[in-house]
């Protein structure tokens, strides 16, 4: 996550100044964490895994800041990501200061995992799309667009990229499309 000069976000606006993983974490729980996923068999390298952690603090930042708009969503994320934030939960009060103090909305994330039958009974797919293409422009907005680093682990981002063909670019226009003239994401089923 950026931590000084900012990325350029869509339209030519700044995405929003947001602490770096290890700020957020710590130098302490960041290094365990990565310790953690590239000790397990088949891990994939530490690069990787710095990857994943960033992509599971930039989700649970987007939860914190915006819980109004994402609260109760679909996971948009890779198992790989609810791994992490698995791991983080356990560390109760790293994770109790991380949601309390460290993140914009100071108030804690609940996790919450559904069964595989309340997943196949939950909204139908027109409804998980609507949901997941949420997070886009409030990623880009926070963040910049998508780059290589995270497209693996935002389910939707990964499926429009690898089977609709969309490039990162096409992808980030989407975020564009749903931008109010302020600069910020429009709420869902609305354009600029």
């Amino acid at each position: 996550m950026p931590t000084s000069a900012a990325p350029a976000a869509p339209s030519g606006t700044l995405a929003q100044e947001v602490p770096d993983v290890e700020t957020l974490l710590g130098p302490a729980l960041h290094e365990e964490v990565v310790r953690h996923f590239t000790a397990k068999p088949d891990a994939p390298s530490a690069s990787v895994v710095r990857h994943q952690v960033r992509e599971c603090l930039r989700y649970l930042y987007l939860l914190s800041r915006h819980p109004d708009r994402l609260g109760g969503l679909f996971l948009p994320v890779e198992q790989d990501i609810d791994e992490i934030w698995h791991y983080l939960i356990l560390q109760t009060r790293e994770y109790r200061d991380l949601c309390e103090r460290q993140l914009p909305g100071g108030h804690f994330i609940h996790h919450r995992s559904i069964s595989y039958d309340a997943y196949q009974e939950a909204p139908g797919r027109e409804t998980a799309v609507e949901e997941a293409l949420r997070w886009i422009p409030l990623y880009t907005v926070a963040f910049g667009p998508f780059d290589a680093d995270a497209l693996p682990h935002w389910t939707i981002v990964r499926f429009l990229h690898d089977e609709l063909g969309m490039s990162l670019e096409e992808i980030a226009a989407l975020a564009d499309d749903a931008r109010t003239p302020d600069g910020t994401a429009a709420p869902v089923g609305t354009h600029a």
